[in-house]
């Protein structure tokens, strides 16, 4: 498999006041096309500024980055913004849904940005929320869904673009252990089924677990990145557990 993403000698500084922060220390990492990477660290330890850099959201202060064989590390913002409509799909905690829009005018919006054509944009649209489960809520405002369902509108909105990685920051964070399951489960399938690549940030060593590798983060640098034999499939624990019909989302 062909690699996707390659850090050389990352490093990455913010100036606080009168204070440097040094966000990363020289990180060196490599991610092949198809993996579920998992990136876990405390508070401050440099995860978030990691896949900052990786999601084209940032630019490093030293080090080159290729993304699917090209240098974007010293890109402007403007060609970082091209790079990431085109190659990158994102979903976050907090779902960053556009609450006046309808779910389908959400999922829509990277299209615009990318210059699809208004049919084609109909077409893409339905088809990534039907992948999700979401065929019957087109027209619902994200005030009318659950917090699963908005964040399988999320997914829906990342996948649009056909991109080659998506990216998501603690995508389970605000979701309780149930529904925390099934945006695994989903999570899971566009990687196993579609081929995608996804990092992932997580505080949750159960969600780690999902993924086929965890890279841990301490002090900008990472200090472990171990291969999971057997990743937890959220499918199987999702049957496993008891049917309660408060639970379950229409």
């Amino acid at each position: 498999m062909k690699t996707i993403i390659k850090l050389e000698g990352i490093k990455k500084v913010y100036q606080l006041g009168g204070t440097l922060i040094h966000a990363a220390r020289g990180i060196g990492l490599t991610v092949r096309e198809g993996e579920m990477v998992a990136i876990m660290g405390a508070s401050g330890s440099g995860k978030s500024t990691l896949l900052n850099i990786i999601g084209c959201l940032d630019r490093p202060t030293e080090g080159a980055y290729y993304l699917d064989g090209q240098d974007v590390s010293q890109l402007d913002k403007k060609q970082l913004a091209a790079i990431r409509n085109k190659k990158l799909g994102f979903v976050f905690q907090g779902f960053n849904l556009l609450g006046r829009s309808t779910v389908k005018a959400n999922v829509q919006l990277p299209m615009i940005y990318a210059g699809v054509e208004k049919g084609e944009m109909e077409d893409r649209a339905r088809e990534a929320l039907g992948w999700v489960g979401l065929s019957a809520y087109l027209d619902h405002l994200p005030s009318q869904m659950s917090g699963g369902q908005q964040q399988r509108v999320a997914i829906a909105r990342a996948l649009v673009n056909n991109p080659a990685m998506v990216l998501a920051d603690e995508p389970t964070g605000a979701l309780d252990s149930r529904t925390s399951v099934e945006i695994m489960s989903v999570i899971q399938k566009l990687n196993w089924e579609k081929g995608i690549t996804v990092v992932m940030v997580t505080h949750e060593e159960d969600i780690a677990l999902h993924c086929g590798r965890i890279i841990r983060v301490k002090d900008g640098r990472i200090v472990s990145d171990v291969q999971v034999p057997n990743p937890r499939s959220a499918a199987e624990e999702l049957a496993a557990l008891p049917v309660d019909d408060a639970e379950v989302e229409a």
